[in-house]
């Protein structure tokens, strides 16, 4: 059986209606794609960015500085992608309550908007959903629990 990486993760309440937003996204993080893992951890260390989870191994690392997360990831895709994770603070909490990413998928059903991704609506739990802004950044909607 493998590790909940969650498990030790503090937990806090949802939102509560005072942050501006009409949709809850989550934490916000980027995803670069690099070319070397290792000069991109000196160089964002250099920032004050510390390496929080992945491996060298695995292809990817991500890193935080403060409530700022960069996501390391080598060979994996092929554009940066902006990235929001339903149920996740910037400070690395899990909400005890949140916008399910199935619900932001029928919303974003609903305002017309084109998904290049889907979540099954008949599952629940973890799931993601793709979509490219109109400059061509494609944006992640990733909920891990």
């Amino acid at each position: 059986m493998v590790d909940d990486p969650f498990a030790d993760m503090p937990t806090v309440p949802g939102d509560t209606g005072v942050l501006p937003g009409e949709v809850e996204l989550g934490a916000f993080s980027i995803s670069l794609n690099v070319a070397d893992l290792q000069a991109s951890l000196e160089f964002y260390g250099k920032l004050g960015f510390v390496e929080t989870a992945g491996s060298f191994e695995a292809g990817y690392l991500i890193l935080k500085n403060g409530e700022s997360t960069i996501g390391l990831f080598h060979g994996m895709f092929v554009r940066n992608i902006l990235t929001f994770n339903p149920g996740l603070t910037n400070r690395m909490e899990k909400l005890q309550s949140f916008t399910d990413v199935r619900d932001i998928q029928r919303r974003l059903d609903d305002e017309g908007a084109e998904l290049t991704g889907r979540v099954d609506q008949g599952t629940e739990g973890p799931g993601s959903i793709t979509l490219v802004d109109p400059d061509g950044n494609p944006v992640l909607i990733d909920q891990f629990f």
